[in-house]
């Protein structure tokens, strides 16, 4: 066997990939790896703009020839290796963004005392309140309320609807809507 010193000065790429697909002695494609690894080196500082990720990505990017050296058929090594450099860069910005760090802020985060919930059941008491106390209005108050507040007709509207007359539609809204108050005040608080 040709001693490792003499195979580097002397082989050309081509030879030395023929050999190491024929052996699978990563001596082999380590030299000729080390020719290229500037290029592999400024490659992934191009893409990947720092100095710690480009040097895991030297060492990655050598890992994965061992395999892909002995399926694949490359004729202009330096080349091939530039391409295989440059995507596997790309590939590793793009994963980089699948996996972007979101800070945790607990403001965002639901309370376990529940206590926001408080006002929403308070409003539904209300409601509850405010029901009962339109079922105790007289029926004339009842549906001009109803009218008026739940379904936003107009006094006209009422009028038409009803066939009462202006004045008395607006004399039940105002008496139904004291009425109310005053049911309210009685019931709730």
């Amino acid at each position: 066997m040709i001693p490792v010193r003499q195979i580097e000065k002397t082989a050309s790429d081509e030879n030395l990939l023929q050999q190491y697909q024929s052996t699978g002695d990563q001596q082999l494609l380590a030299i000729l790896y080390l020719r290229y690894i500037d290029l592999v080196y400024g490659t992934c500082m191009k893409y990947l703009k720092n100095e710690e990720d480009s040097k895991d990505a030297v060492m990655n990017i050598y890992q994965s020839l061992i395999q892909k050296l002995q399926t694949h058929n490359v004729d202009h090594f330096r080349s091939w290796l530039y391409v295989v450099t440059k995507n596997h860069c790309l590939m590793q910005l793009r994963r980089e963004k699948k996996n972007i760090a979101v800070e945790f802020q607990p403001v965002h985060m639901q309370l376990e005392d529940f206590s926001h919930l408080d006002a929403v059941l308070e409003k539904e008491k209300e409601l509850q309140r405010l029901e009962k106390c339109i079922e105790t209005l007289q029926e004339e108050q009842q549906r001009a309320i109803t009218l008026f507040y739940l379904e936003n007709k107009c006094y006209n509207e009422i009028a038409d609807a009803t066939g009462m007359e202006w004045n008395r539609v607006r004399s039940l809204i105002q008496n139904g809507r004291r009425n109310l108050k005053n049911c309210m005040e009685e019931n709730g608080r």
